[in-house]
């Protein structure tokens, strides 16, 4: 199988990193961000698992790790498996640097892989919200 077309997306976390990976490595902390899995997500054996429009969505997580590392599985309801490589790197002391992976999937064309991008960015961006402390005016 030939290289899947892929696009590194970015955020910028307002907290050190090791709050940004204690926050992200805690599948229940998904909803508050991850649109796309993070509604419904719940333990089953060394899964979570989901019920998406298209039917049950499965996600391995990375063991907990000193690296920063955040990768995960989804396994759709076809069966077909999504990789999803994951980071968080210390920025200075009070910040840190999330980078997403997103591959595009075979048959998919432009149109929906923009369409993903712009997806998941807005769930960075949301996750970048959540993360940022409140203005202590």
């Amino acid at each position: 199988m030939p290289a899947l077309p892929v696009l590194i997306l970015h955020v910028t976390l307002p907290v050190p990193a090791a709050q940004s990976y204690a926050f992200l490595a805690d599948p229940r902390n998904m909803a508050q961000w991850a649109s796309g899995l993070g509604q419904g997500l719940r333990p089953e054996a060394d899964a979570w698992v989901a019920e998406g429009e298209a039917g049950r969505v499965t996600v391995r997580f990375a063991q907990t790790n000193p690296y920063g590392v955040l990768d995960h599985e989804v396994t759709l309801p076809d069966g077909a498996r999504v990789a999803v490589p994951m980071r968080v790197v210390p920025n200075g002391e009070a910040a840190s640097e999330l980078t997403f992976t997103l591959f595009r999937q075979p048959g998919m064309d432009d149109a929906k892989f923009a369409e993903d991008a712009k997806w998941v960015m807005r769930d960075l961006q949301q996750l970048q919200q959540l993360l940022t402390p409140p203005d202590p005016a």
